[in-house]
């Protein structure tokens, strides 16, 4: 279930990309690499920083075809976009809380500490869409209002918690992913957001 899980937020991420790159009328290899640094970015970045290497997708090319297949998708289904925002959306949820997941497993494999795992948790689950974004030429959505990257923060935050109750695995990833998940969506809903800094 988690690998299932991790496949559809990598394909949701991906046509997340897609789709913001075909909106700046992007040609379509520029679209597939937008596409391909949204999917990855995230994990990439933090295989780097951990040492790990070769990283995550290159030794899985499972993820490279479903980021091709998410890539067709939104080319084939951009007209329907607005009718299909909602379920990309609710992907896109759970592609953040899945790559948090894996973000902070990563970071104690290693053995580092617990405030290093939730920025590899926050890494993993935010920076393909910072690079997404600045690809764009667009300010990441991360650093505006909306609270996207807090939420990887309170969900890690969350998981070190629970583990100290010395819970299962499979419960810990269940509750962790249900209160990252859960709080994005009432998040969206009630418009919860950060203040901005006002420039007098």
């Amino acid at each position: 279930m988690f690998h299932l899980l991790d496949i559809i937020g990598t394909m949701a991420f991906a046509m997340s990309g897609a789709l913001t790159a075909m909106h700046k009328r992007l040609d379509p290899f520029g679209v597939f690499i937008i596409a391909f640094v949204t999917a990855v970015g995230g994990g990439t970045l933090r295989d780097v920083l951990i040492g790990r290497t070769p990283v995550g997708w290159m030794m899985n090319l499972q993820y490279v075809y479903v980021i091709i297949l998410g890539f067709f998708l939104a080319i084939i289904f951009r007209k329907k976009f607005d009718k299909l925002r909602t379920s990309l959306f609710l992907f896109d949820t759970i592609g953040l809380g899945v790559f948090t997941l894996i973000g902070l497993e990563k970071g104690i494999t290693t053995g580092l500490h617990p405030v290093i795992c939730v920025a590899l948790g926050t890494m993993t689950a935010c920076f393909g869409g910072v690079i997404r974004d600045i690809l764009c030429n667009e300010i990441p959505t991360v650093f505006k209002k909306e609270i996207y990257a807090t939420i990887c923060i309170f969900g890690g935050i969350v998981f070190f918690g629970l583990r100290k109750l010395n819970l299962e695995d499979d419960v810990l990833y269940l509750v962790t992913s249900v209160v990252i998940i859960s709080i994005r969506l009432l998040a969206v809903k009630y418009k919860w957001y950060l203040r901005a800094f006002e420039h007098k």
